[in-house]
C-alpha cells in the first residue's frame, strides 16, 4: 500500500472536507493533468476567491461540479476552483497512476 502525506487548509472548504473524512473515493484521471472524484456532498465555497492557479500537488475542490481535484501536474488559472491543501510527500504515486481509476482512502489525522 502506498502512502501519500498532505496538509489541508485553515478554510471553510477545507474543513468541511476534513470534516468528512475518512472517506474513500475513487479517482479518475483528467486531462493528464490531476486525479478526479465526486464528493458525497458539496462543500461550501460561497467566501472562497474567484479562483486560482493550482500546482503541482494541490488538493482542490471544483465548485461548479463539486469535485475533488489532485493536480499530479502544473495548471493554469481556473475559475471556480478553491485550494483545499497541498500534497507534502508521495505525489509520485498519483502521477504514476493508471489512466483508468483509482481508489484512495482519504484519512484526517
Amino acid at each position: 500500500m502506498n502512502r501519500v502525506a498532505a496538509t489541508l487548509e485553515d478554510n471553510a472548504a477545507a474543513r468541511q472536507f476534513a470534516a468528512m473524512l475518512p472517506l474513500t473515493v475513487t479517482l479518475k484521471d483528467y486531462a493528464a493533468t490531476e486525479k478526479v472524484s465526486d464528493l458525497p456532498e458539496k462543500l461550501d465555497a460561497e467566501d472562497a476567491p474567484e479562483g486560482y492557479d493550482p500546482e503541482l500537488g494541490d488538493i482542490a475542490y471544483y465548485a461548479p461540479w463539486g469535485n475533488l481535484a489532485i493536480f499530479y501536474r502544473d495548471f493554469g488559472y481556473s475559475r471556480g476552483l478553491v485550494r483545499l491543501g497541498g500534497i507534502e510527500t508521495g505525489i509520485e504515486v498519483l502521477a504514476q497512476a493508471p489512466e483508468g481509476r483509482v481508489v484512495i482512502r482519504l484519512l484526517g489525522q
